[in-house]
């Protein structure tokens, strides 16, 4: 989550969306804005306190929860936004980004069908890498009622497009959207991972991502 004070906006950064590229184009505006040392210090007490000071909102927090520490009249003069990508391309997409960075977490799973399958299990023991991008991403949107509360939900499959859209409405032109964390090690498209027991699998647990986001399988060509 990114929260700047002067230009009134706060990014709602879901894992795995491109919120890394947003997040890094978006950065050096920090330091134009006189609330960013009293937040640094605030993020660096908390740090050094191991959180017990709860004084910062998580890189991967939730929108409800700025809804419920920022006074109304703040929080409802921001401009908030979000990406989201298709469950299936984000499924592939963290499992090569856990077995590239962090293969210990992939519990002897170095095949994606077989990772998958283990990973969706409720019985697994939670892990913080593994469940944070098995969580709705529509959950990361709503208030505590279940109401849609972010201005704008942009698109990763249009990430640049919708990008400059935020940012016109943010005010802010001239900002470039690098490209942070593209996998290297990943040729097909994602449909190719699946077998029908792993699609129904993602169908079923983002069930509710899939309706109210309007993905599917094989999305309808551009016209």
């Amino acid at each position: 989550m990114l929260l700047s004070p002067r230009y009134r906006f706060l990014f709602v950064h879901i894992a795995k969306t491109g919120g890394t590229s947003v997040r890094a184009a978006l950065a050096p505006l920090r330091w134009r804005d006189p609330w960013y040392w009293p937040m640094f210090l605030c993020s660096r007490f908390s740090h050094l306190s191991g959180h017990r000071l709860a004084t910062k909102l998580p890189r991967h927090a939730k929108v409800v929860a700025a809804k419920e520490l920022l006074p109304r009249e703040v929080f409802d003069g921001l401009f908030k936004f979000a990406f989201v990508r298709n469950p299936w391309d984000l499924q592939v997409s963290s499992f090569h980004h856990i077995r590239r960075e962090r293969p210990q977490y992939l519990g002897g799973h170095d095949n994606f069908g077989d990772f998958l399958r283990w990973k969706l299990d409720p019985q697994r023991p939670y892990q913080y890498h593994l469940d944070t991008s098995i969580e709705l991403q529509t959950d990361y949107l709503v208030d505590l009622h279940g109401n849609i509360v972010v201005d704008f939900i942009g698109r990763y499959e249009q990430l640049e497009t919708d990008f400059a859209a935020a940012c016109a409405r943010i005010g802010l032109s001239g900002i470039a959207l690098p490209h942070r964390r593209r996998a290297t090690d990943r040729t097909r498209d994602y449909r190719a991972y699946y077998d029908e027991t792993t699609h129904d699998l993602v169908a079923h647990h983002f069930a509710r991502d899939i309706e109210l986001l309007g993905y599917s399988f094989d999305p309808e060509p551009a016209r």
